[in-house]
């Protein structure tokens, strides 16, 4: 299921499309996802311009991800490390879209959740399920996370409806900056029972 890639990069395989960590080349489809109006509604702090977005990419996300899978691989403790996948589809190698975990600091802890978002011409395609099972998946397998929050707006029902079919559970609202959250944890205990 994981692996690395000729290039040395981390990869989780699963079925017609891969998550895989960030490089430098990505950095332009990001920033064209990230402001596409659909996806920085729900996501604002994802909108960008270009520039910003390769030197996050290049000096934040990059090093992150690395400092996040050394620490997974040498321990499996993670602590507050953050890890950020590109979503790509295998046939043509495409970035669509990402899927990441990290803390989420306005949650009560323990506050690791995940976040996912695909691109426009790819959504409602089970991309998005199918890739947050796969972080789930990897996170409670070869870290130490026991419990993943998950958090959506309450309007976004697409992602209410893929947190639900990936088995999280419901835990009431949350307000953060203004806005209304449906929120939902999965224990690693109930994830094992089901997979």
């Amino acid at each position: 299921m994981k692996h690395k890639t000729s290039e040395g990069l981390f990869r989780i395989d699963c079925e017609d499309i891969y998550l895989q960590e960030f490089s430098i080349d990505d950095a332009i489809n990001i920033y064209r996802i990230s402001n596409q109006p659909e996806i920085y509604h729900f996501l604002p702090d994802w909108k960008s311009t270009k520039e910003q977005r390769v030197y996050w990419v290049t000096n934040y996300e990059i090093p992150a991800n690395q400092a996040f899978l050394d620490a997974a691989a040498k321990t499996a403790n993670i602590e507050d490390h953050i890890l950020k996948l590109g979503v790509f589809i295998k046939e043509t190698d495409e970035l669509i879209g990402w899927c990441c975990t990290g803390i989420k600091e306005e949650l009560p802890a323990p506050n690791r959740e995940i976040m996912y978002a695909i691109s426009i011409e790819h959504q409602r395609k089970g991309y998005a399920t199918k890739e947050s099972m796969a972080l789930i998946d990897y996170l409670f397998t070869h870290t130490n996370v026991e419990i993943l929050n998950a958090i959506a707006l309450i309007n976004n029902v697409s992602s209410n409806k893929v947190i639900e079919k990936c088995g999280f559970t419901h835990r009431g609202q949350q307000t953060m900056e203004n806005e209304h959250y449906n929120h939902y944890i999965l224990s690693k205990s109930e994830w094992e029972k089901k997979h």
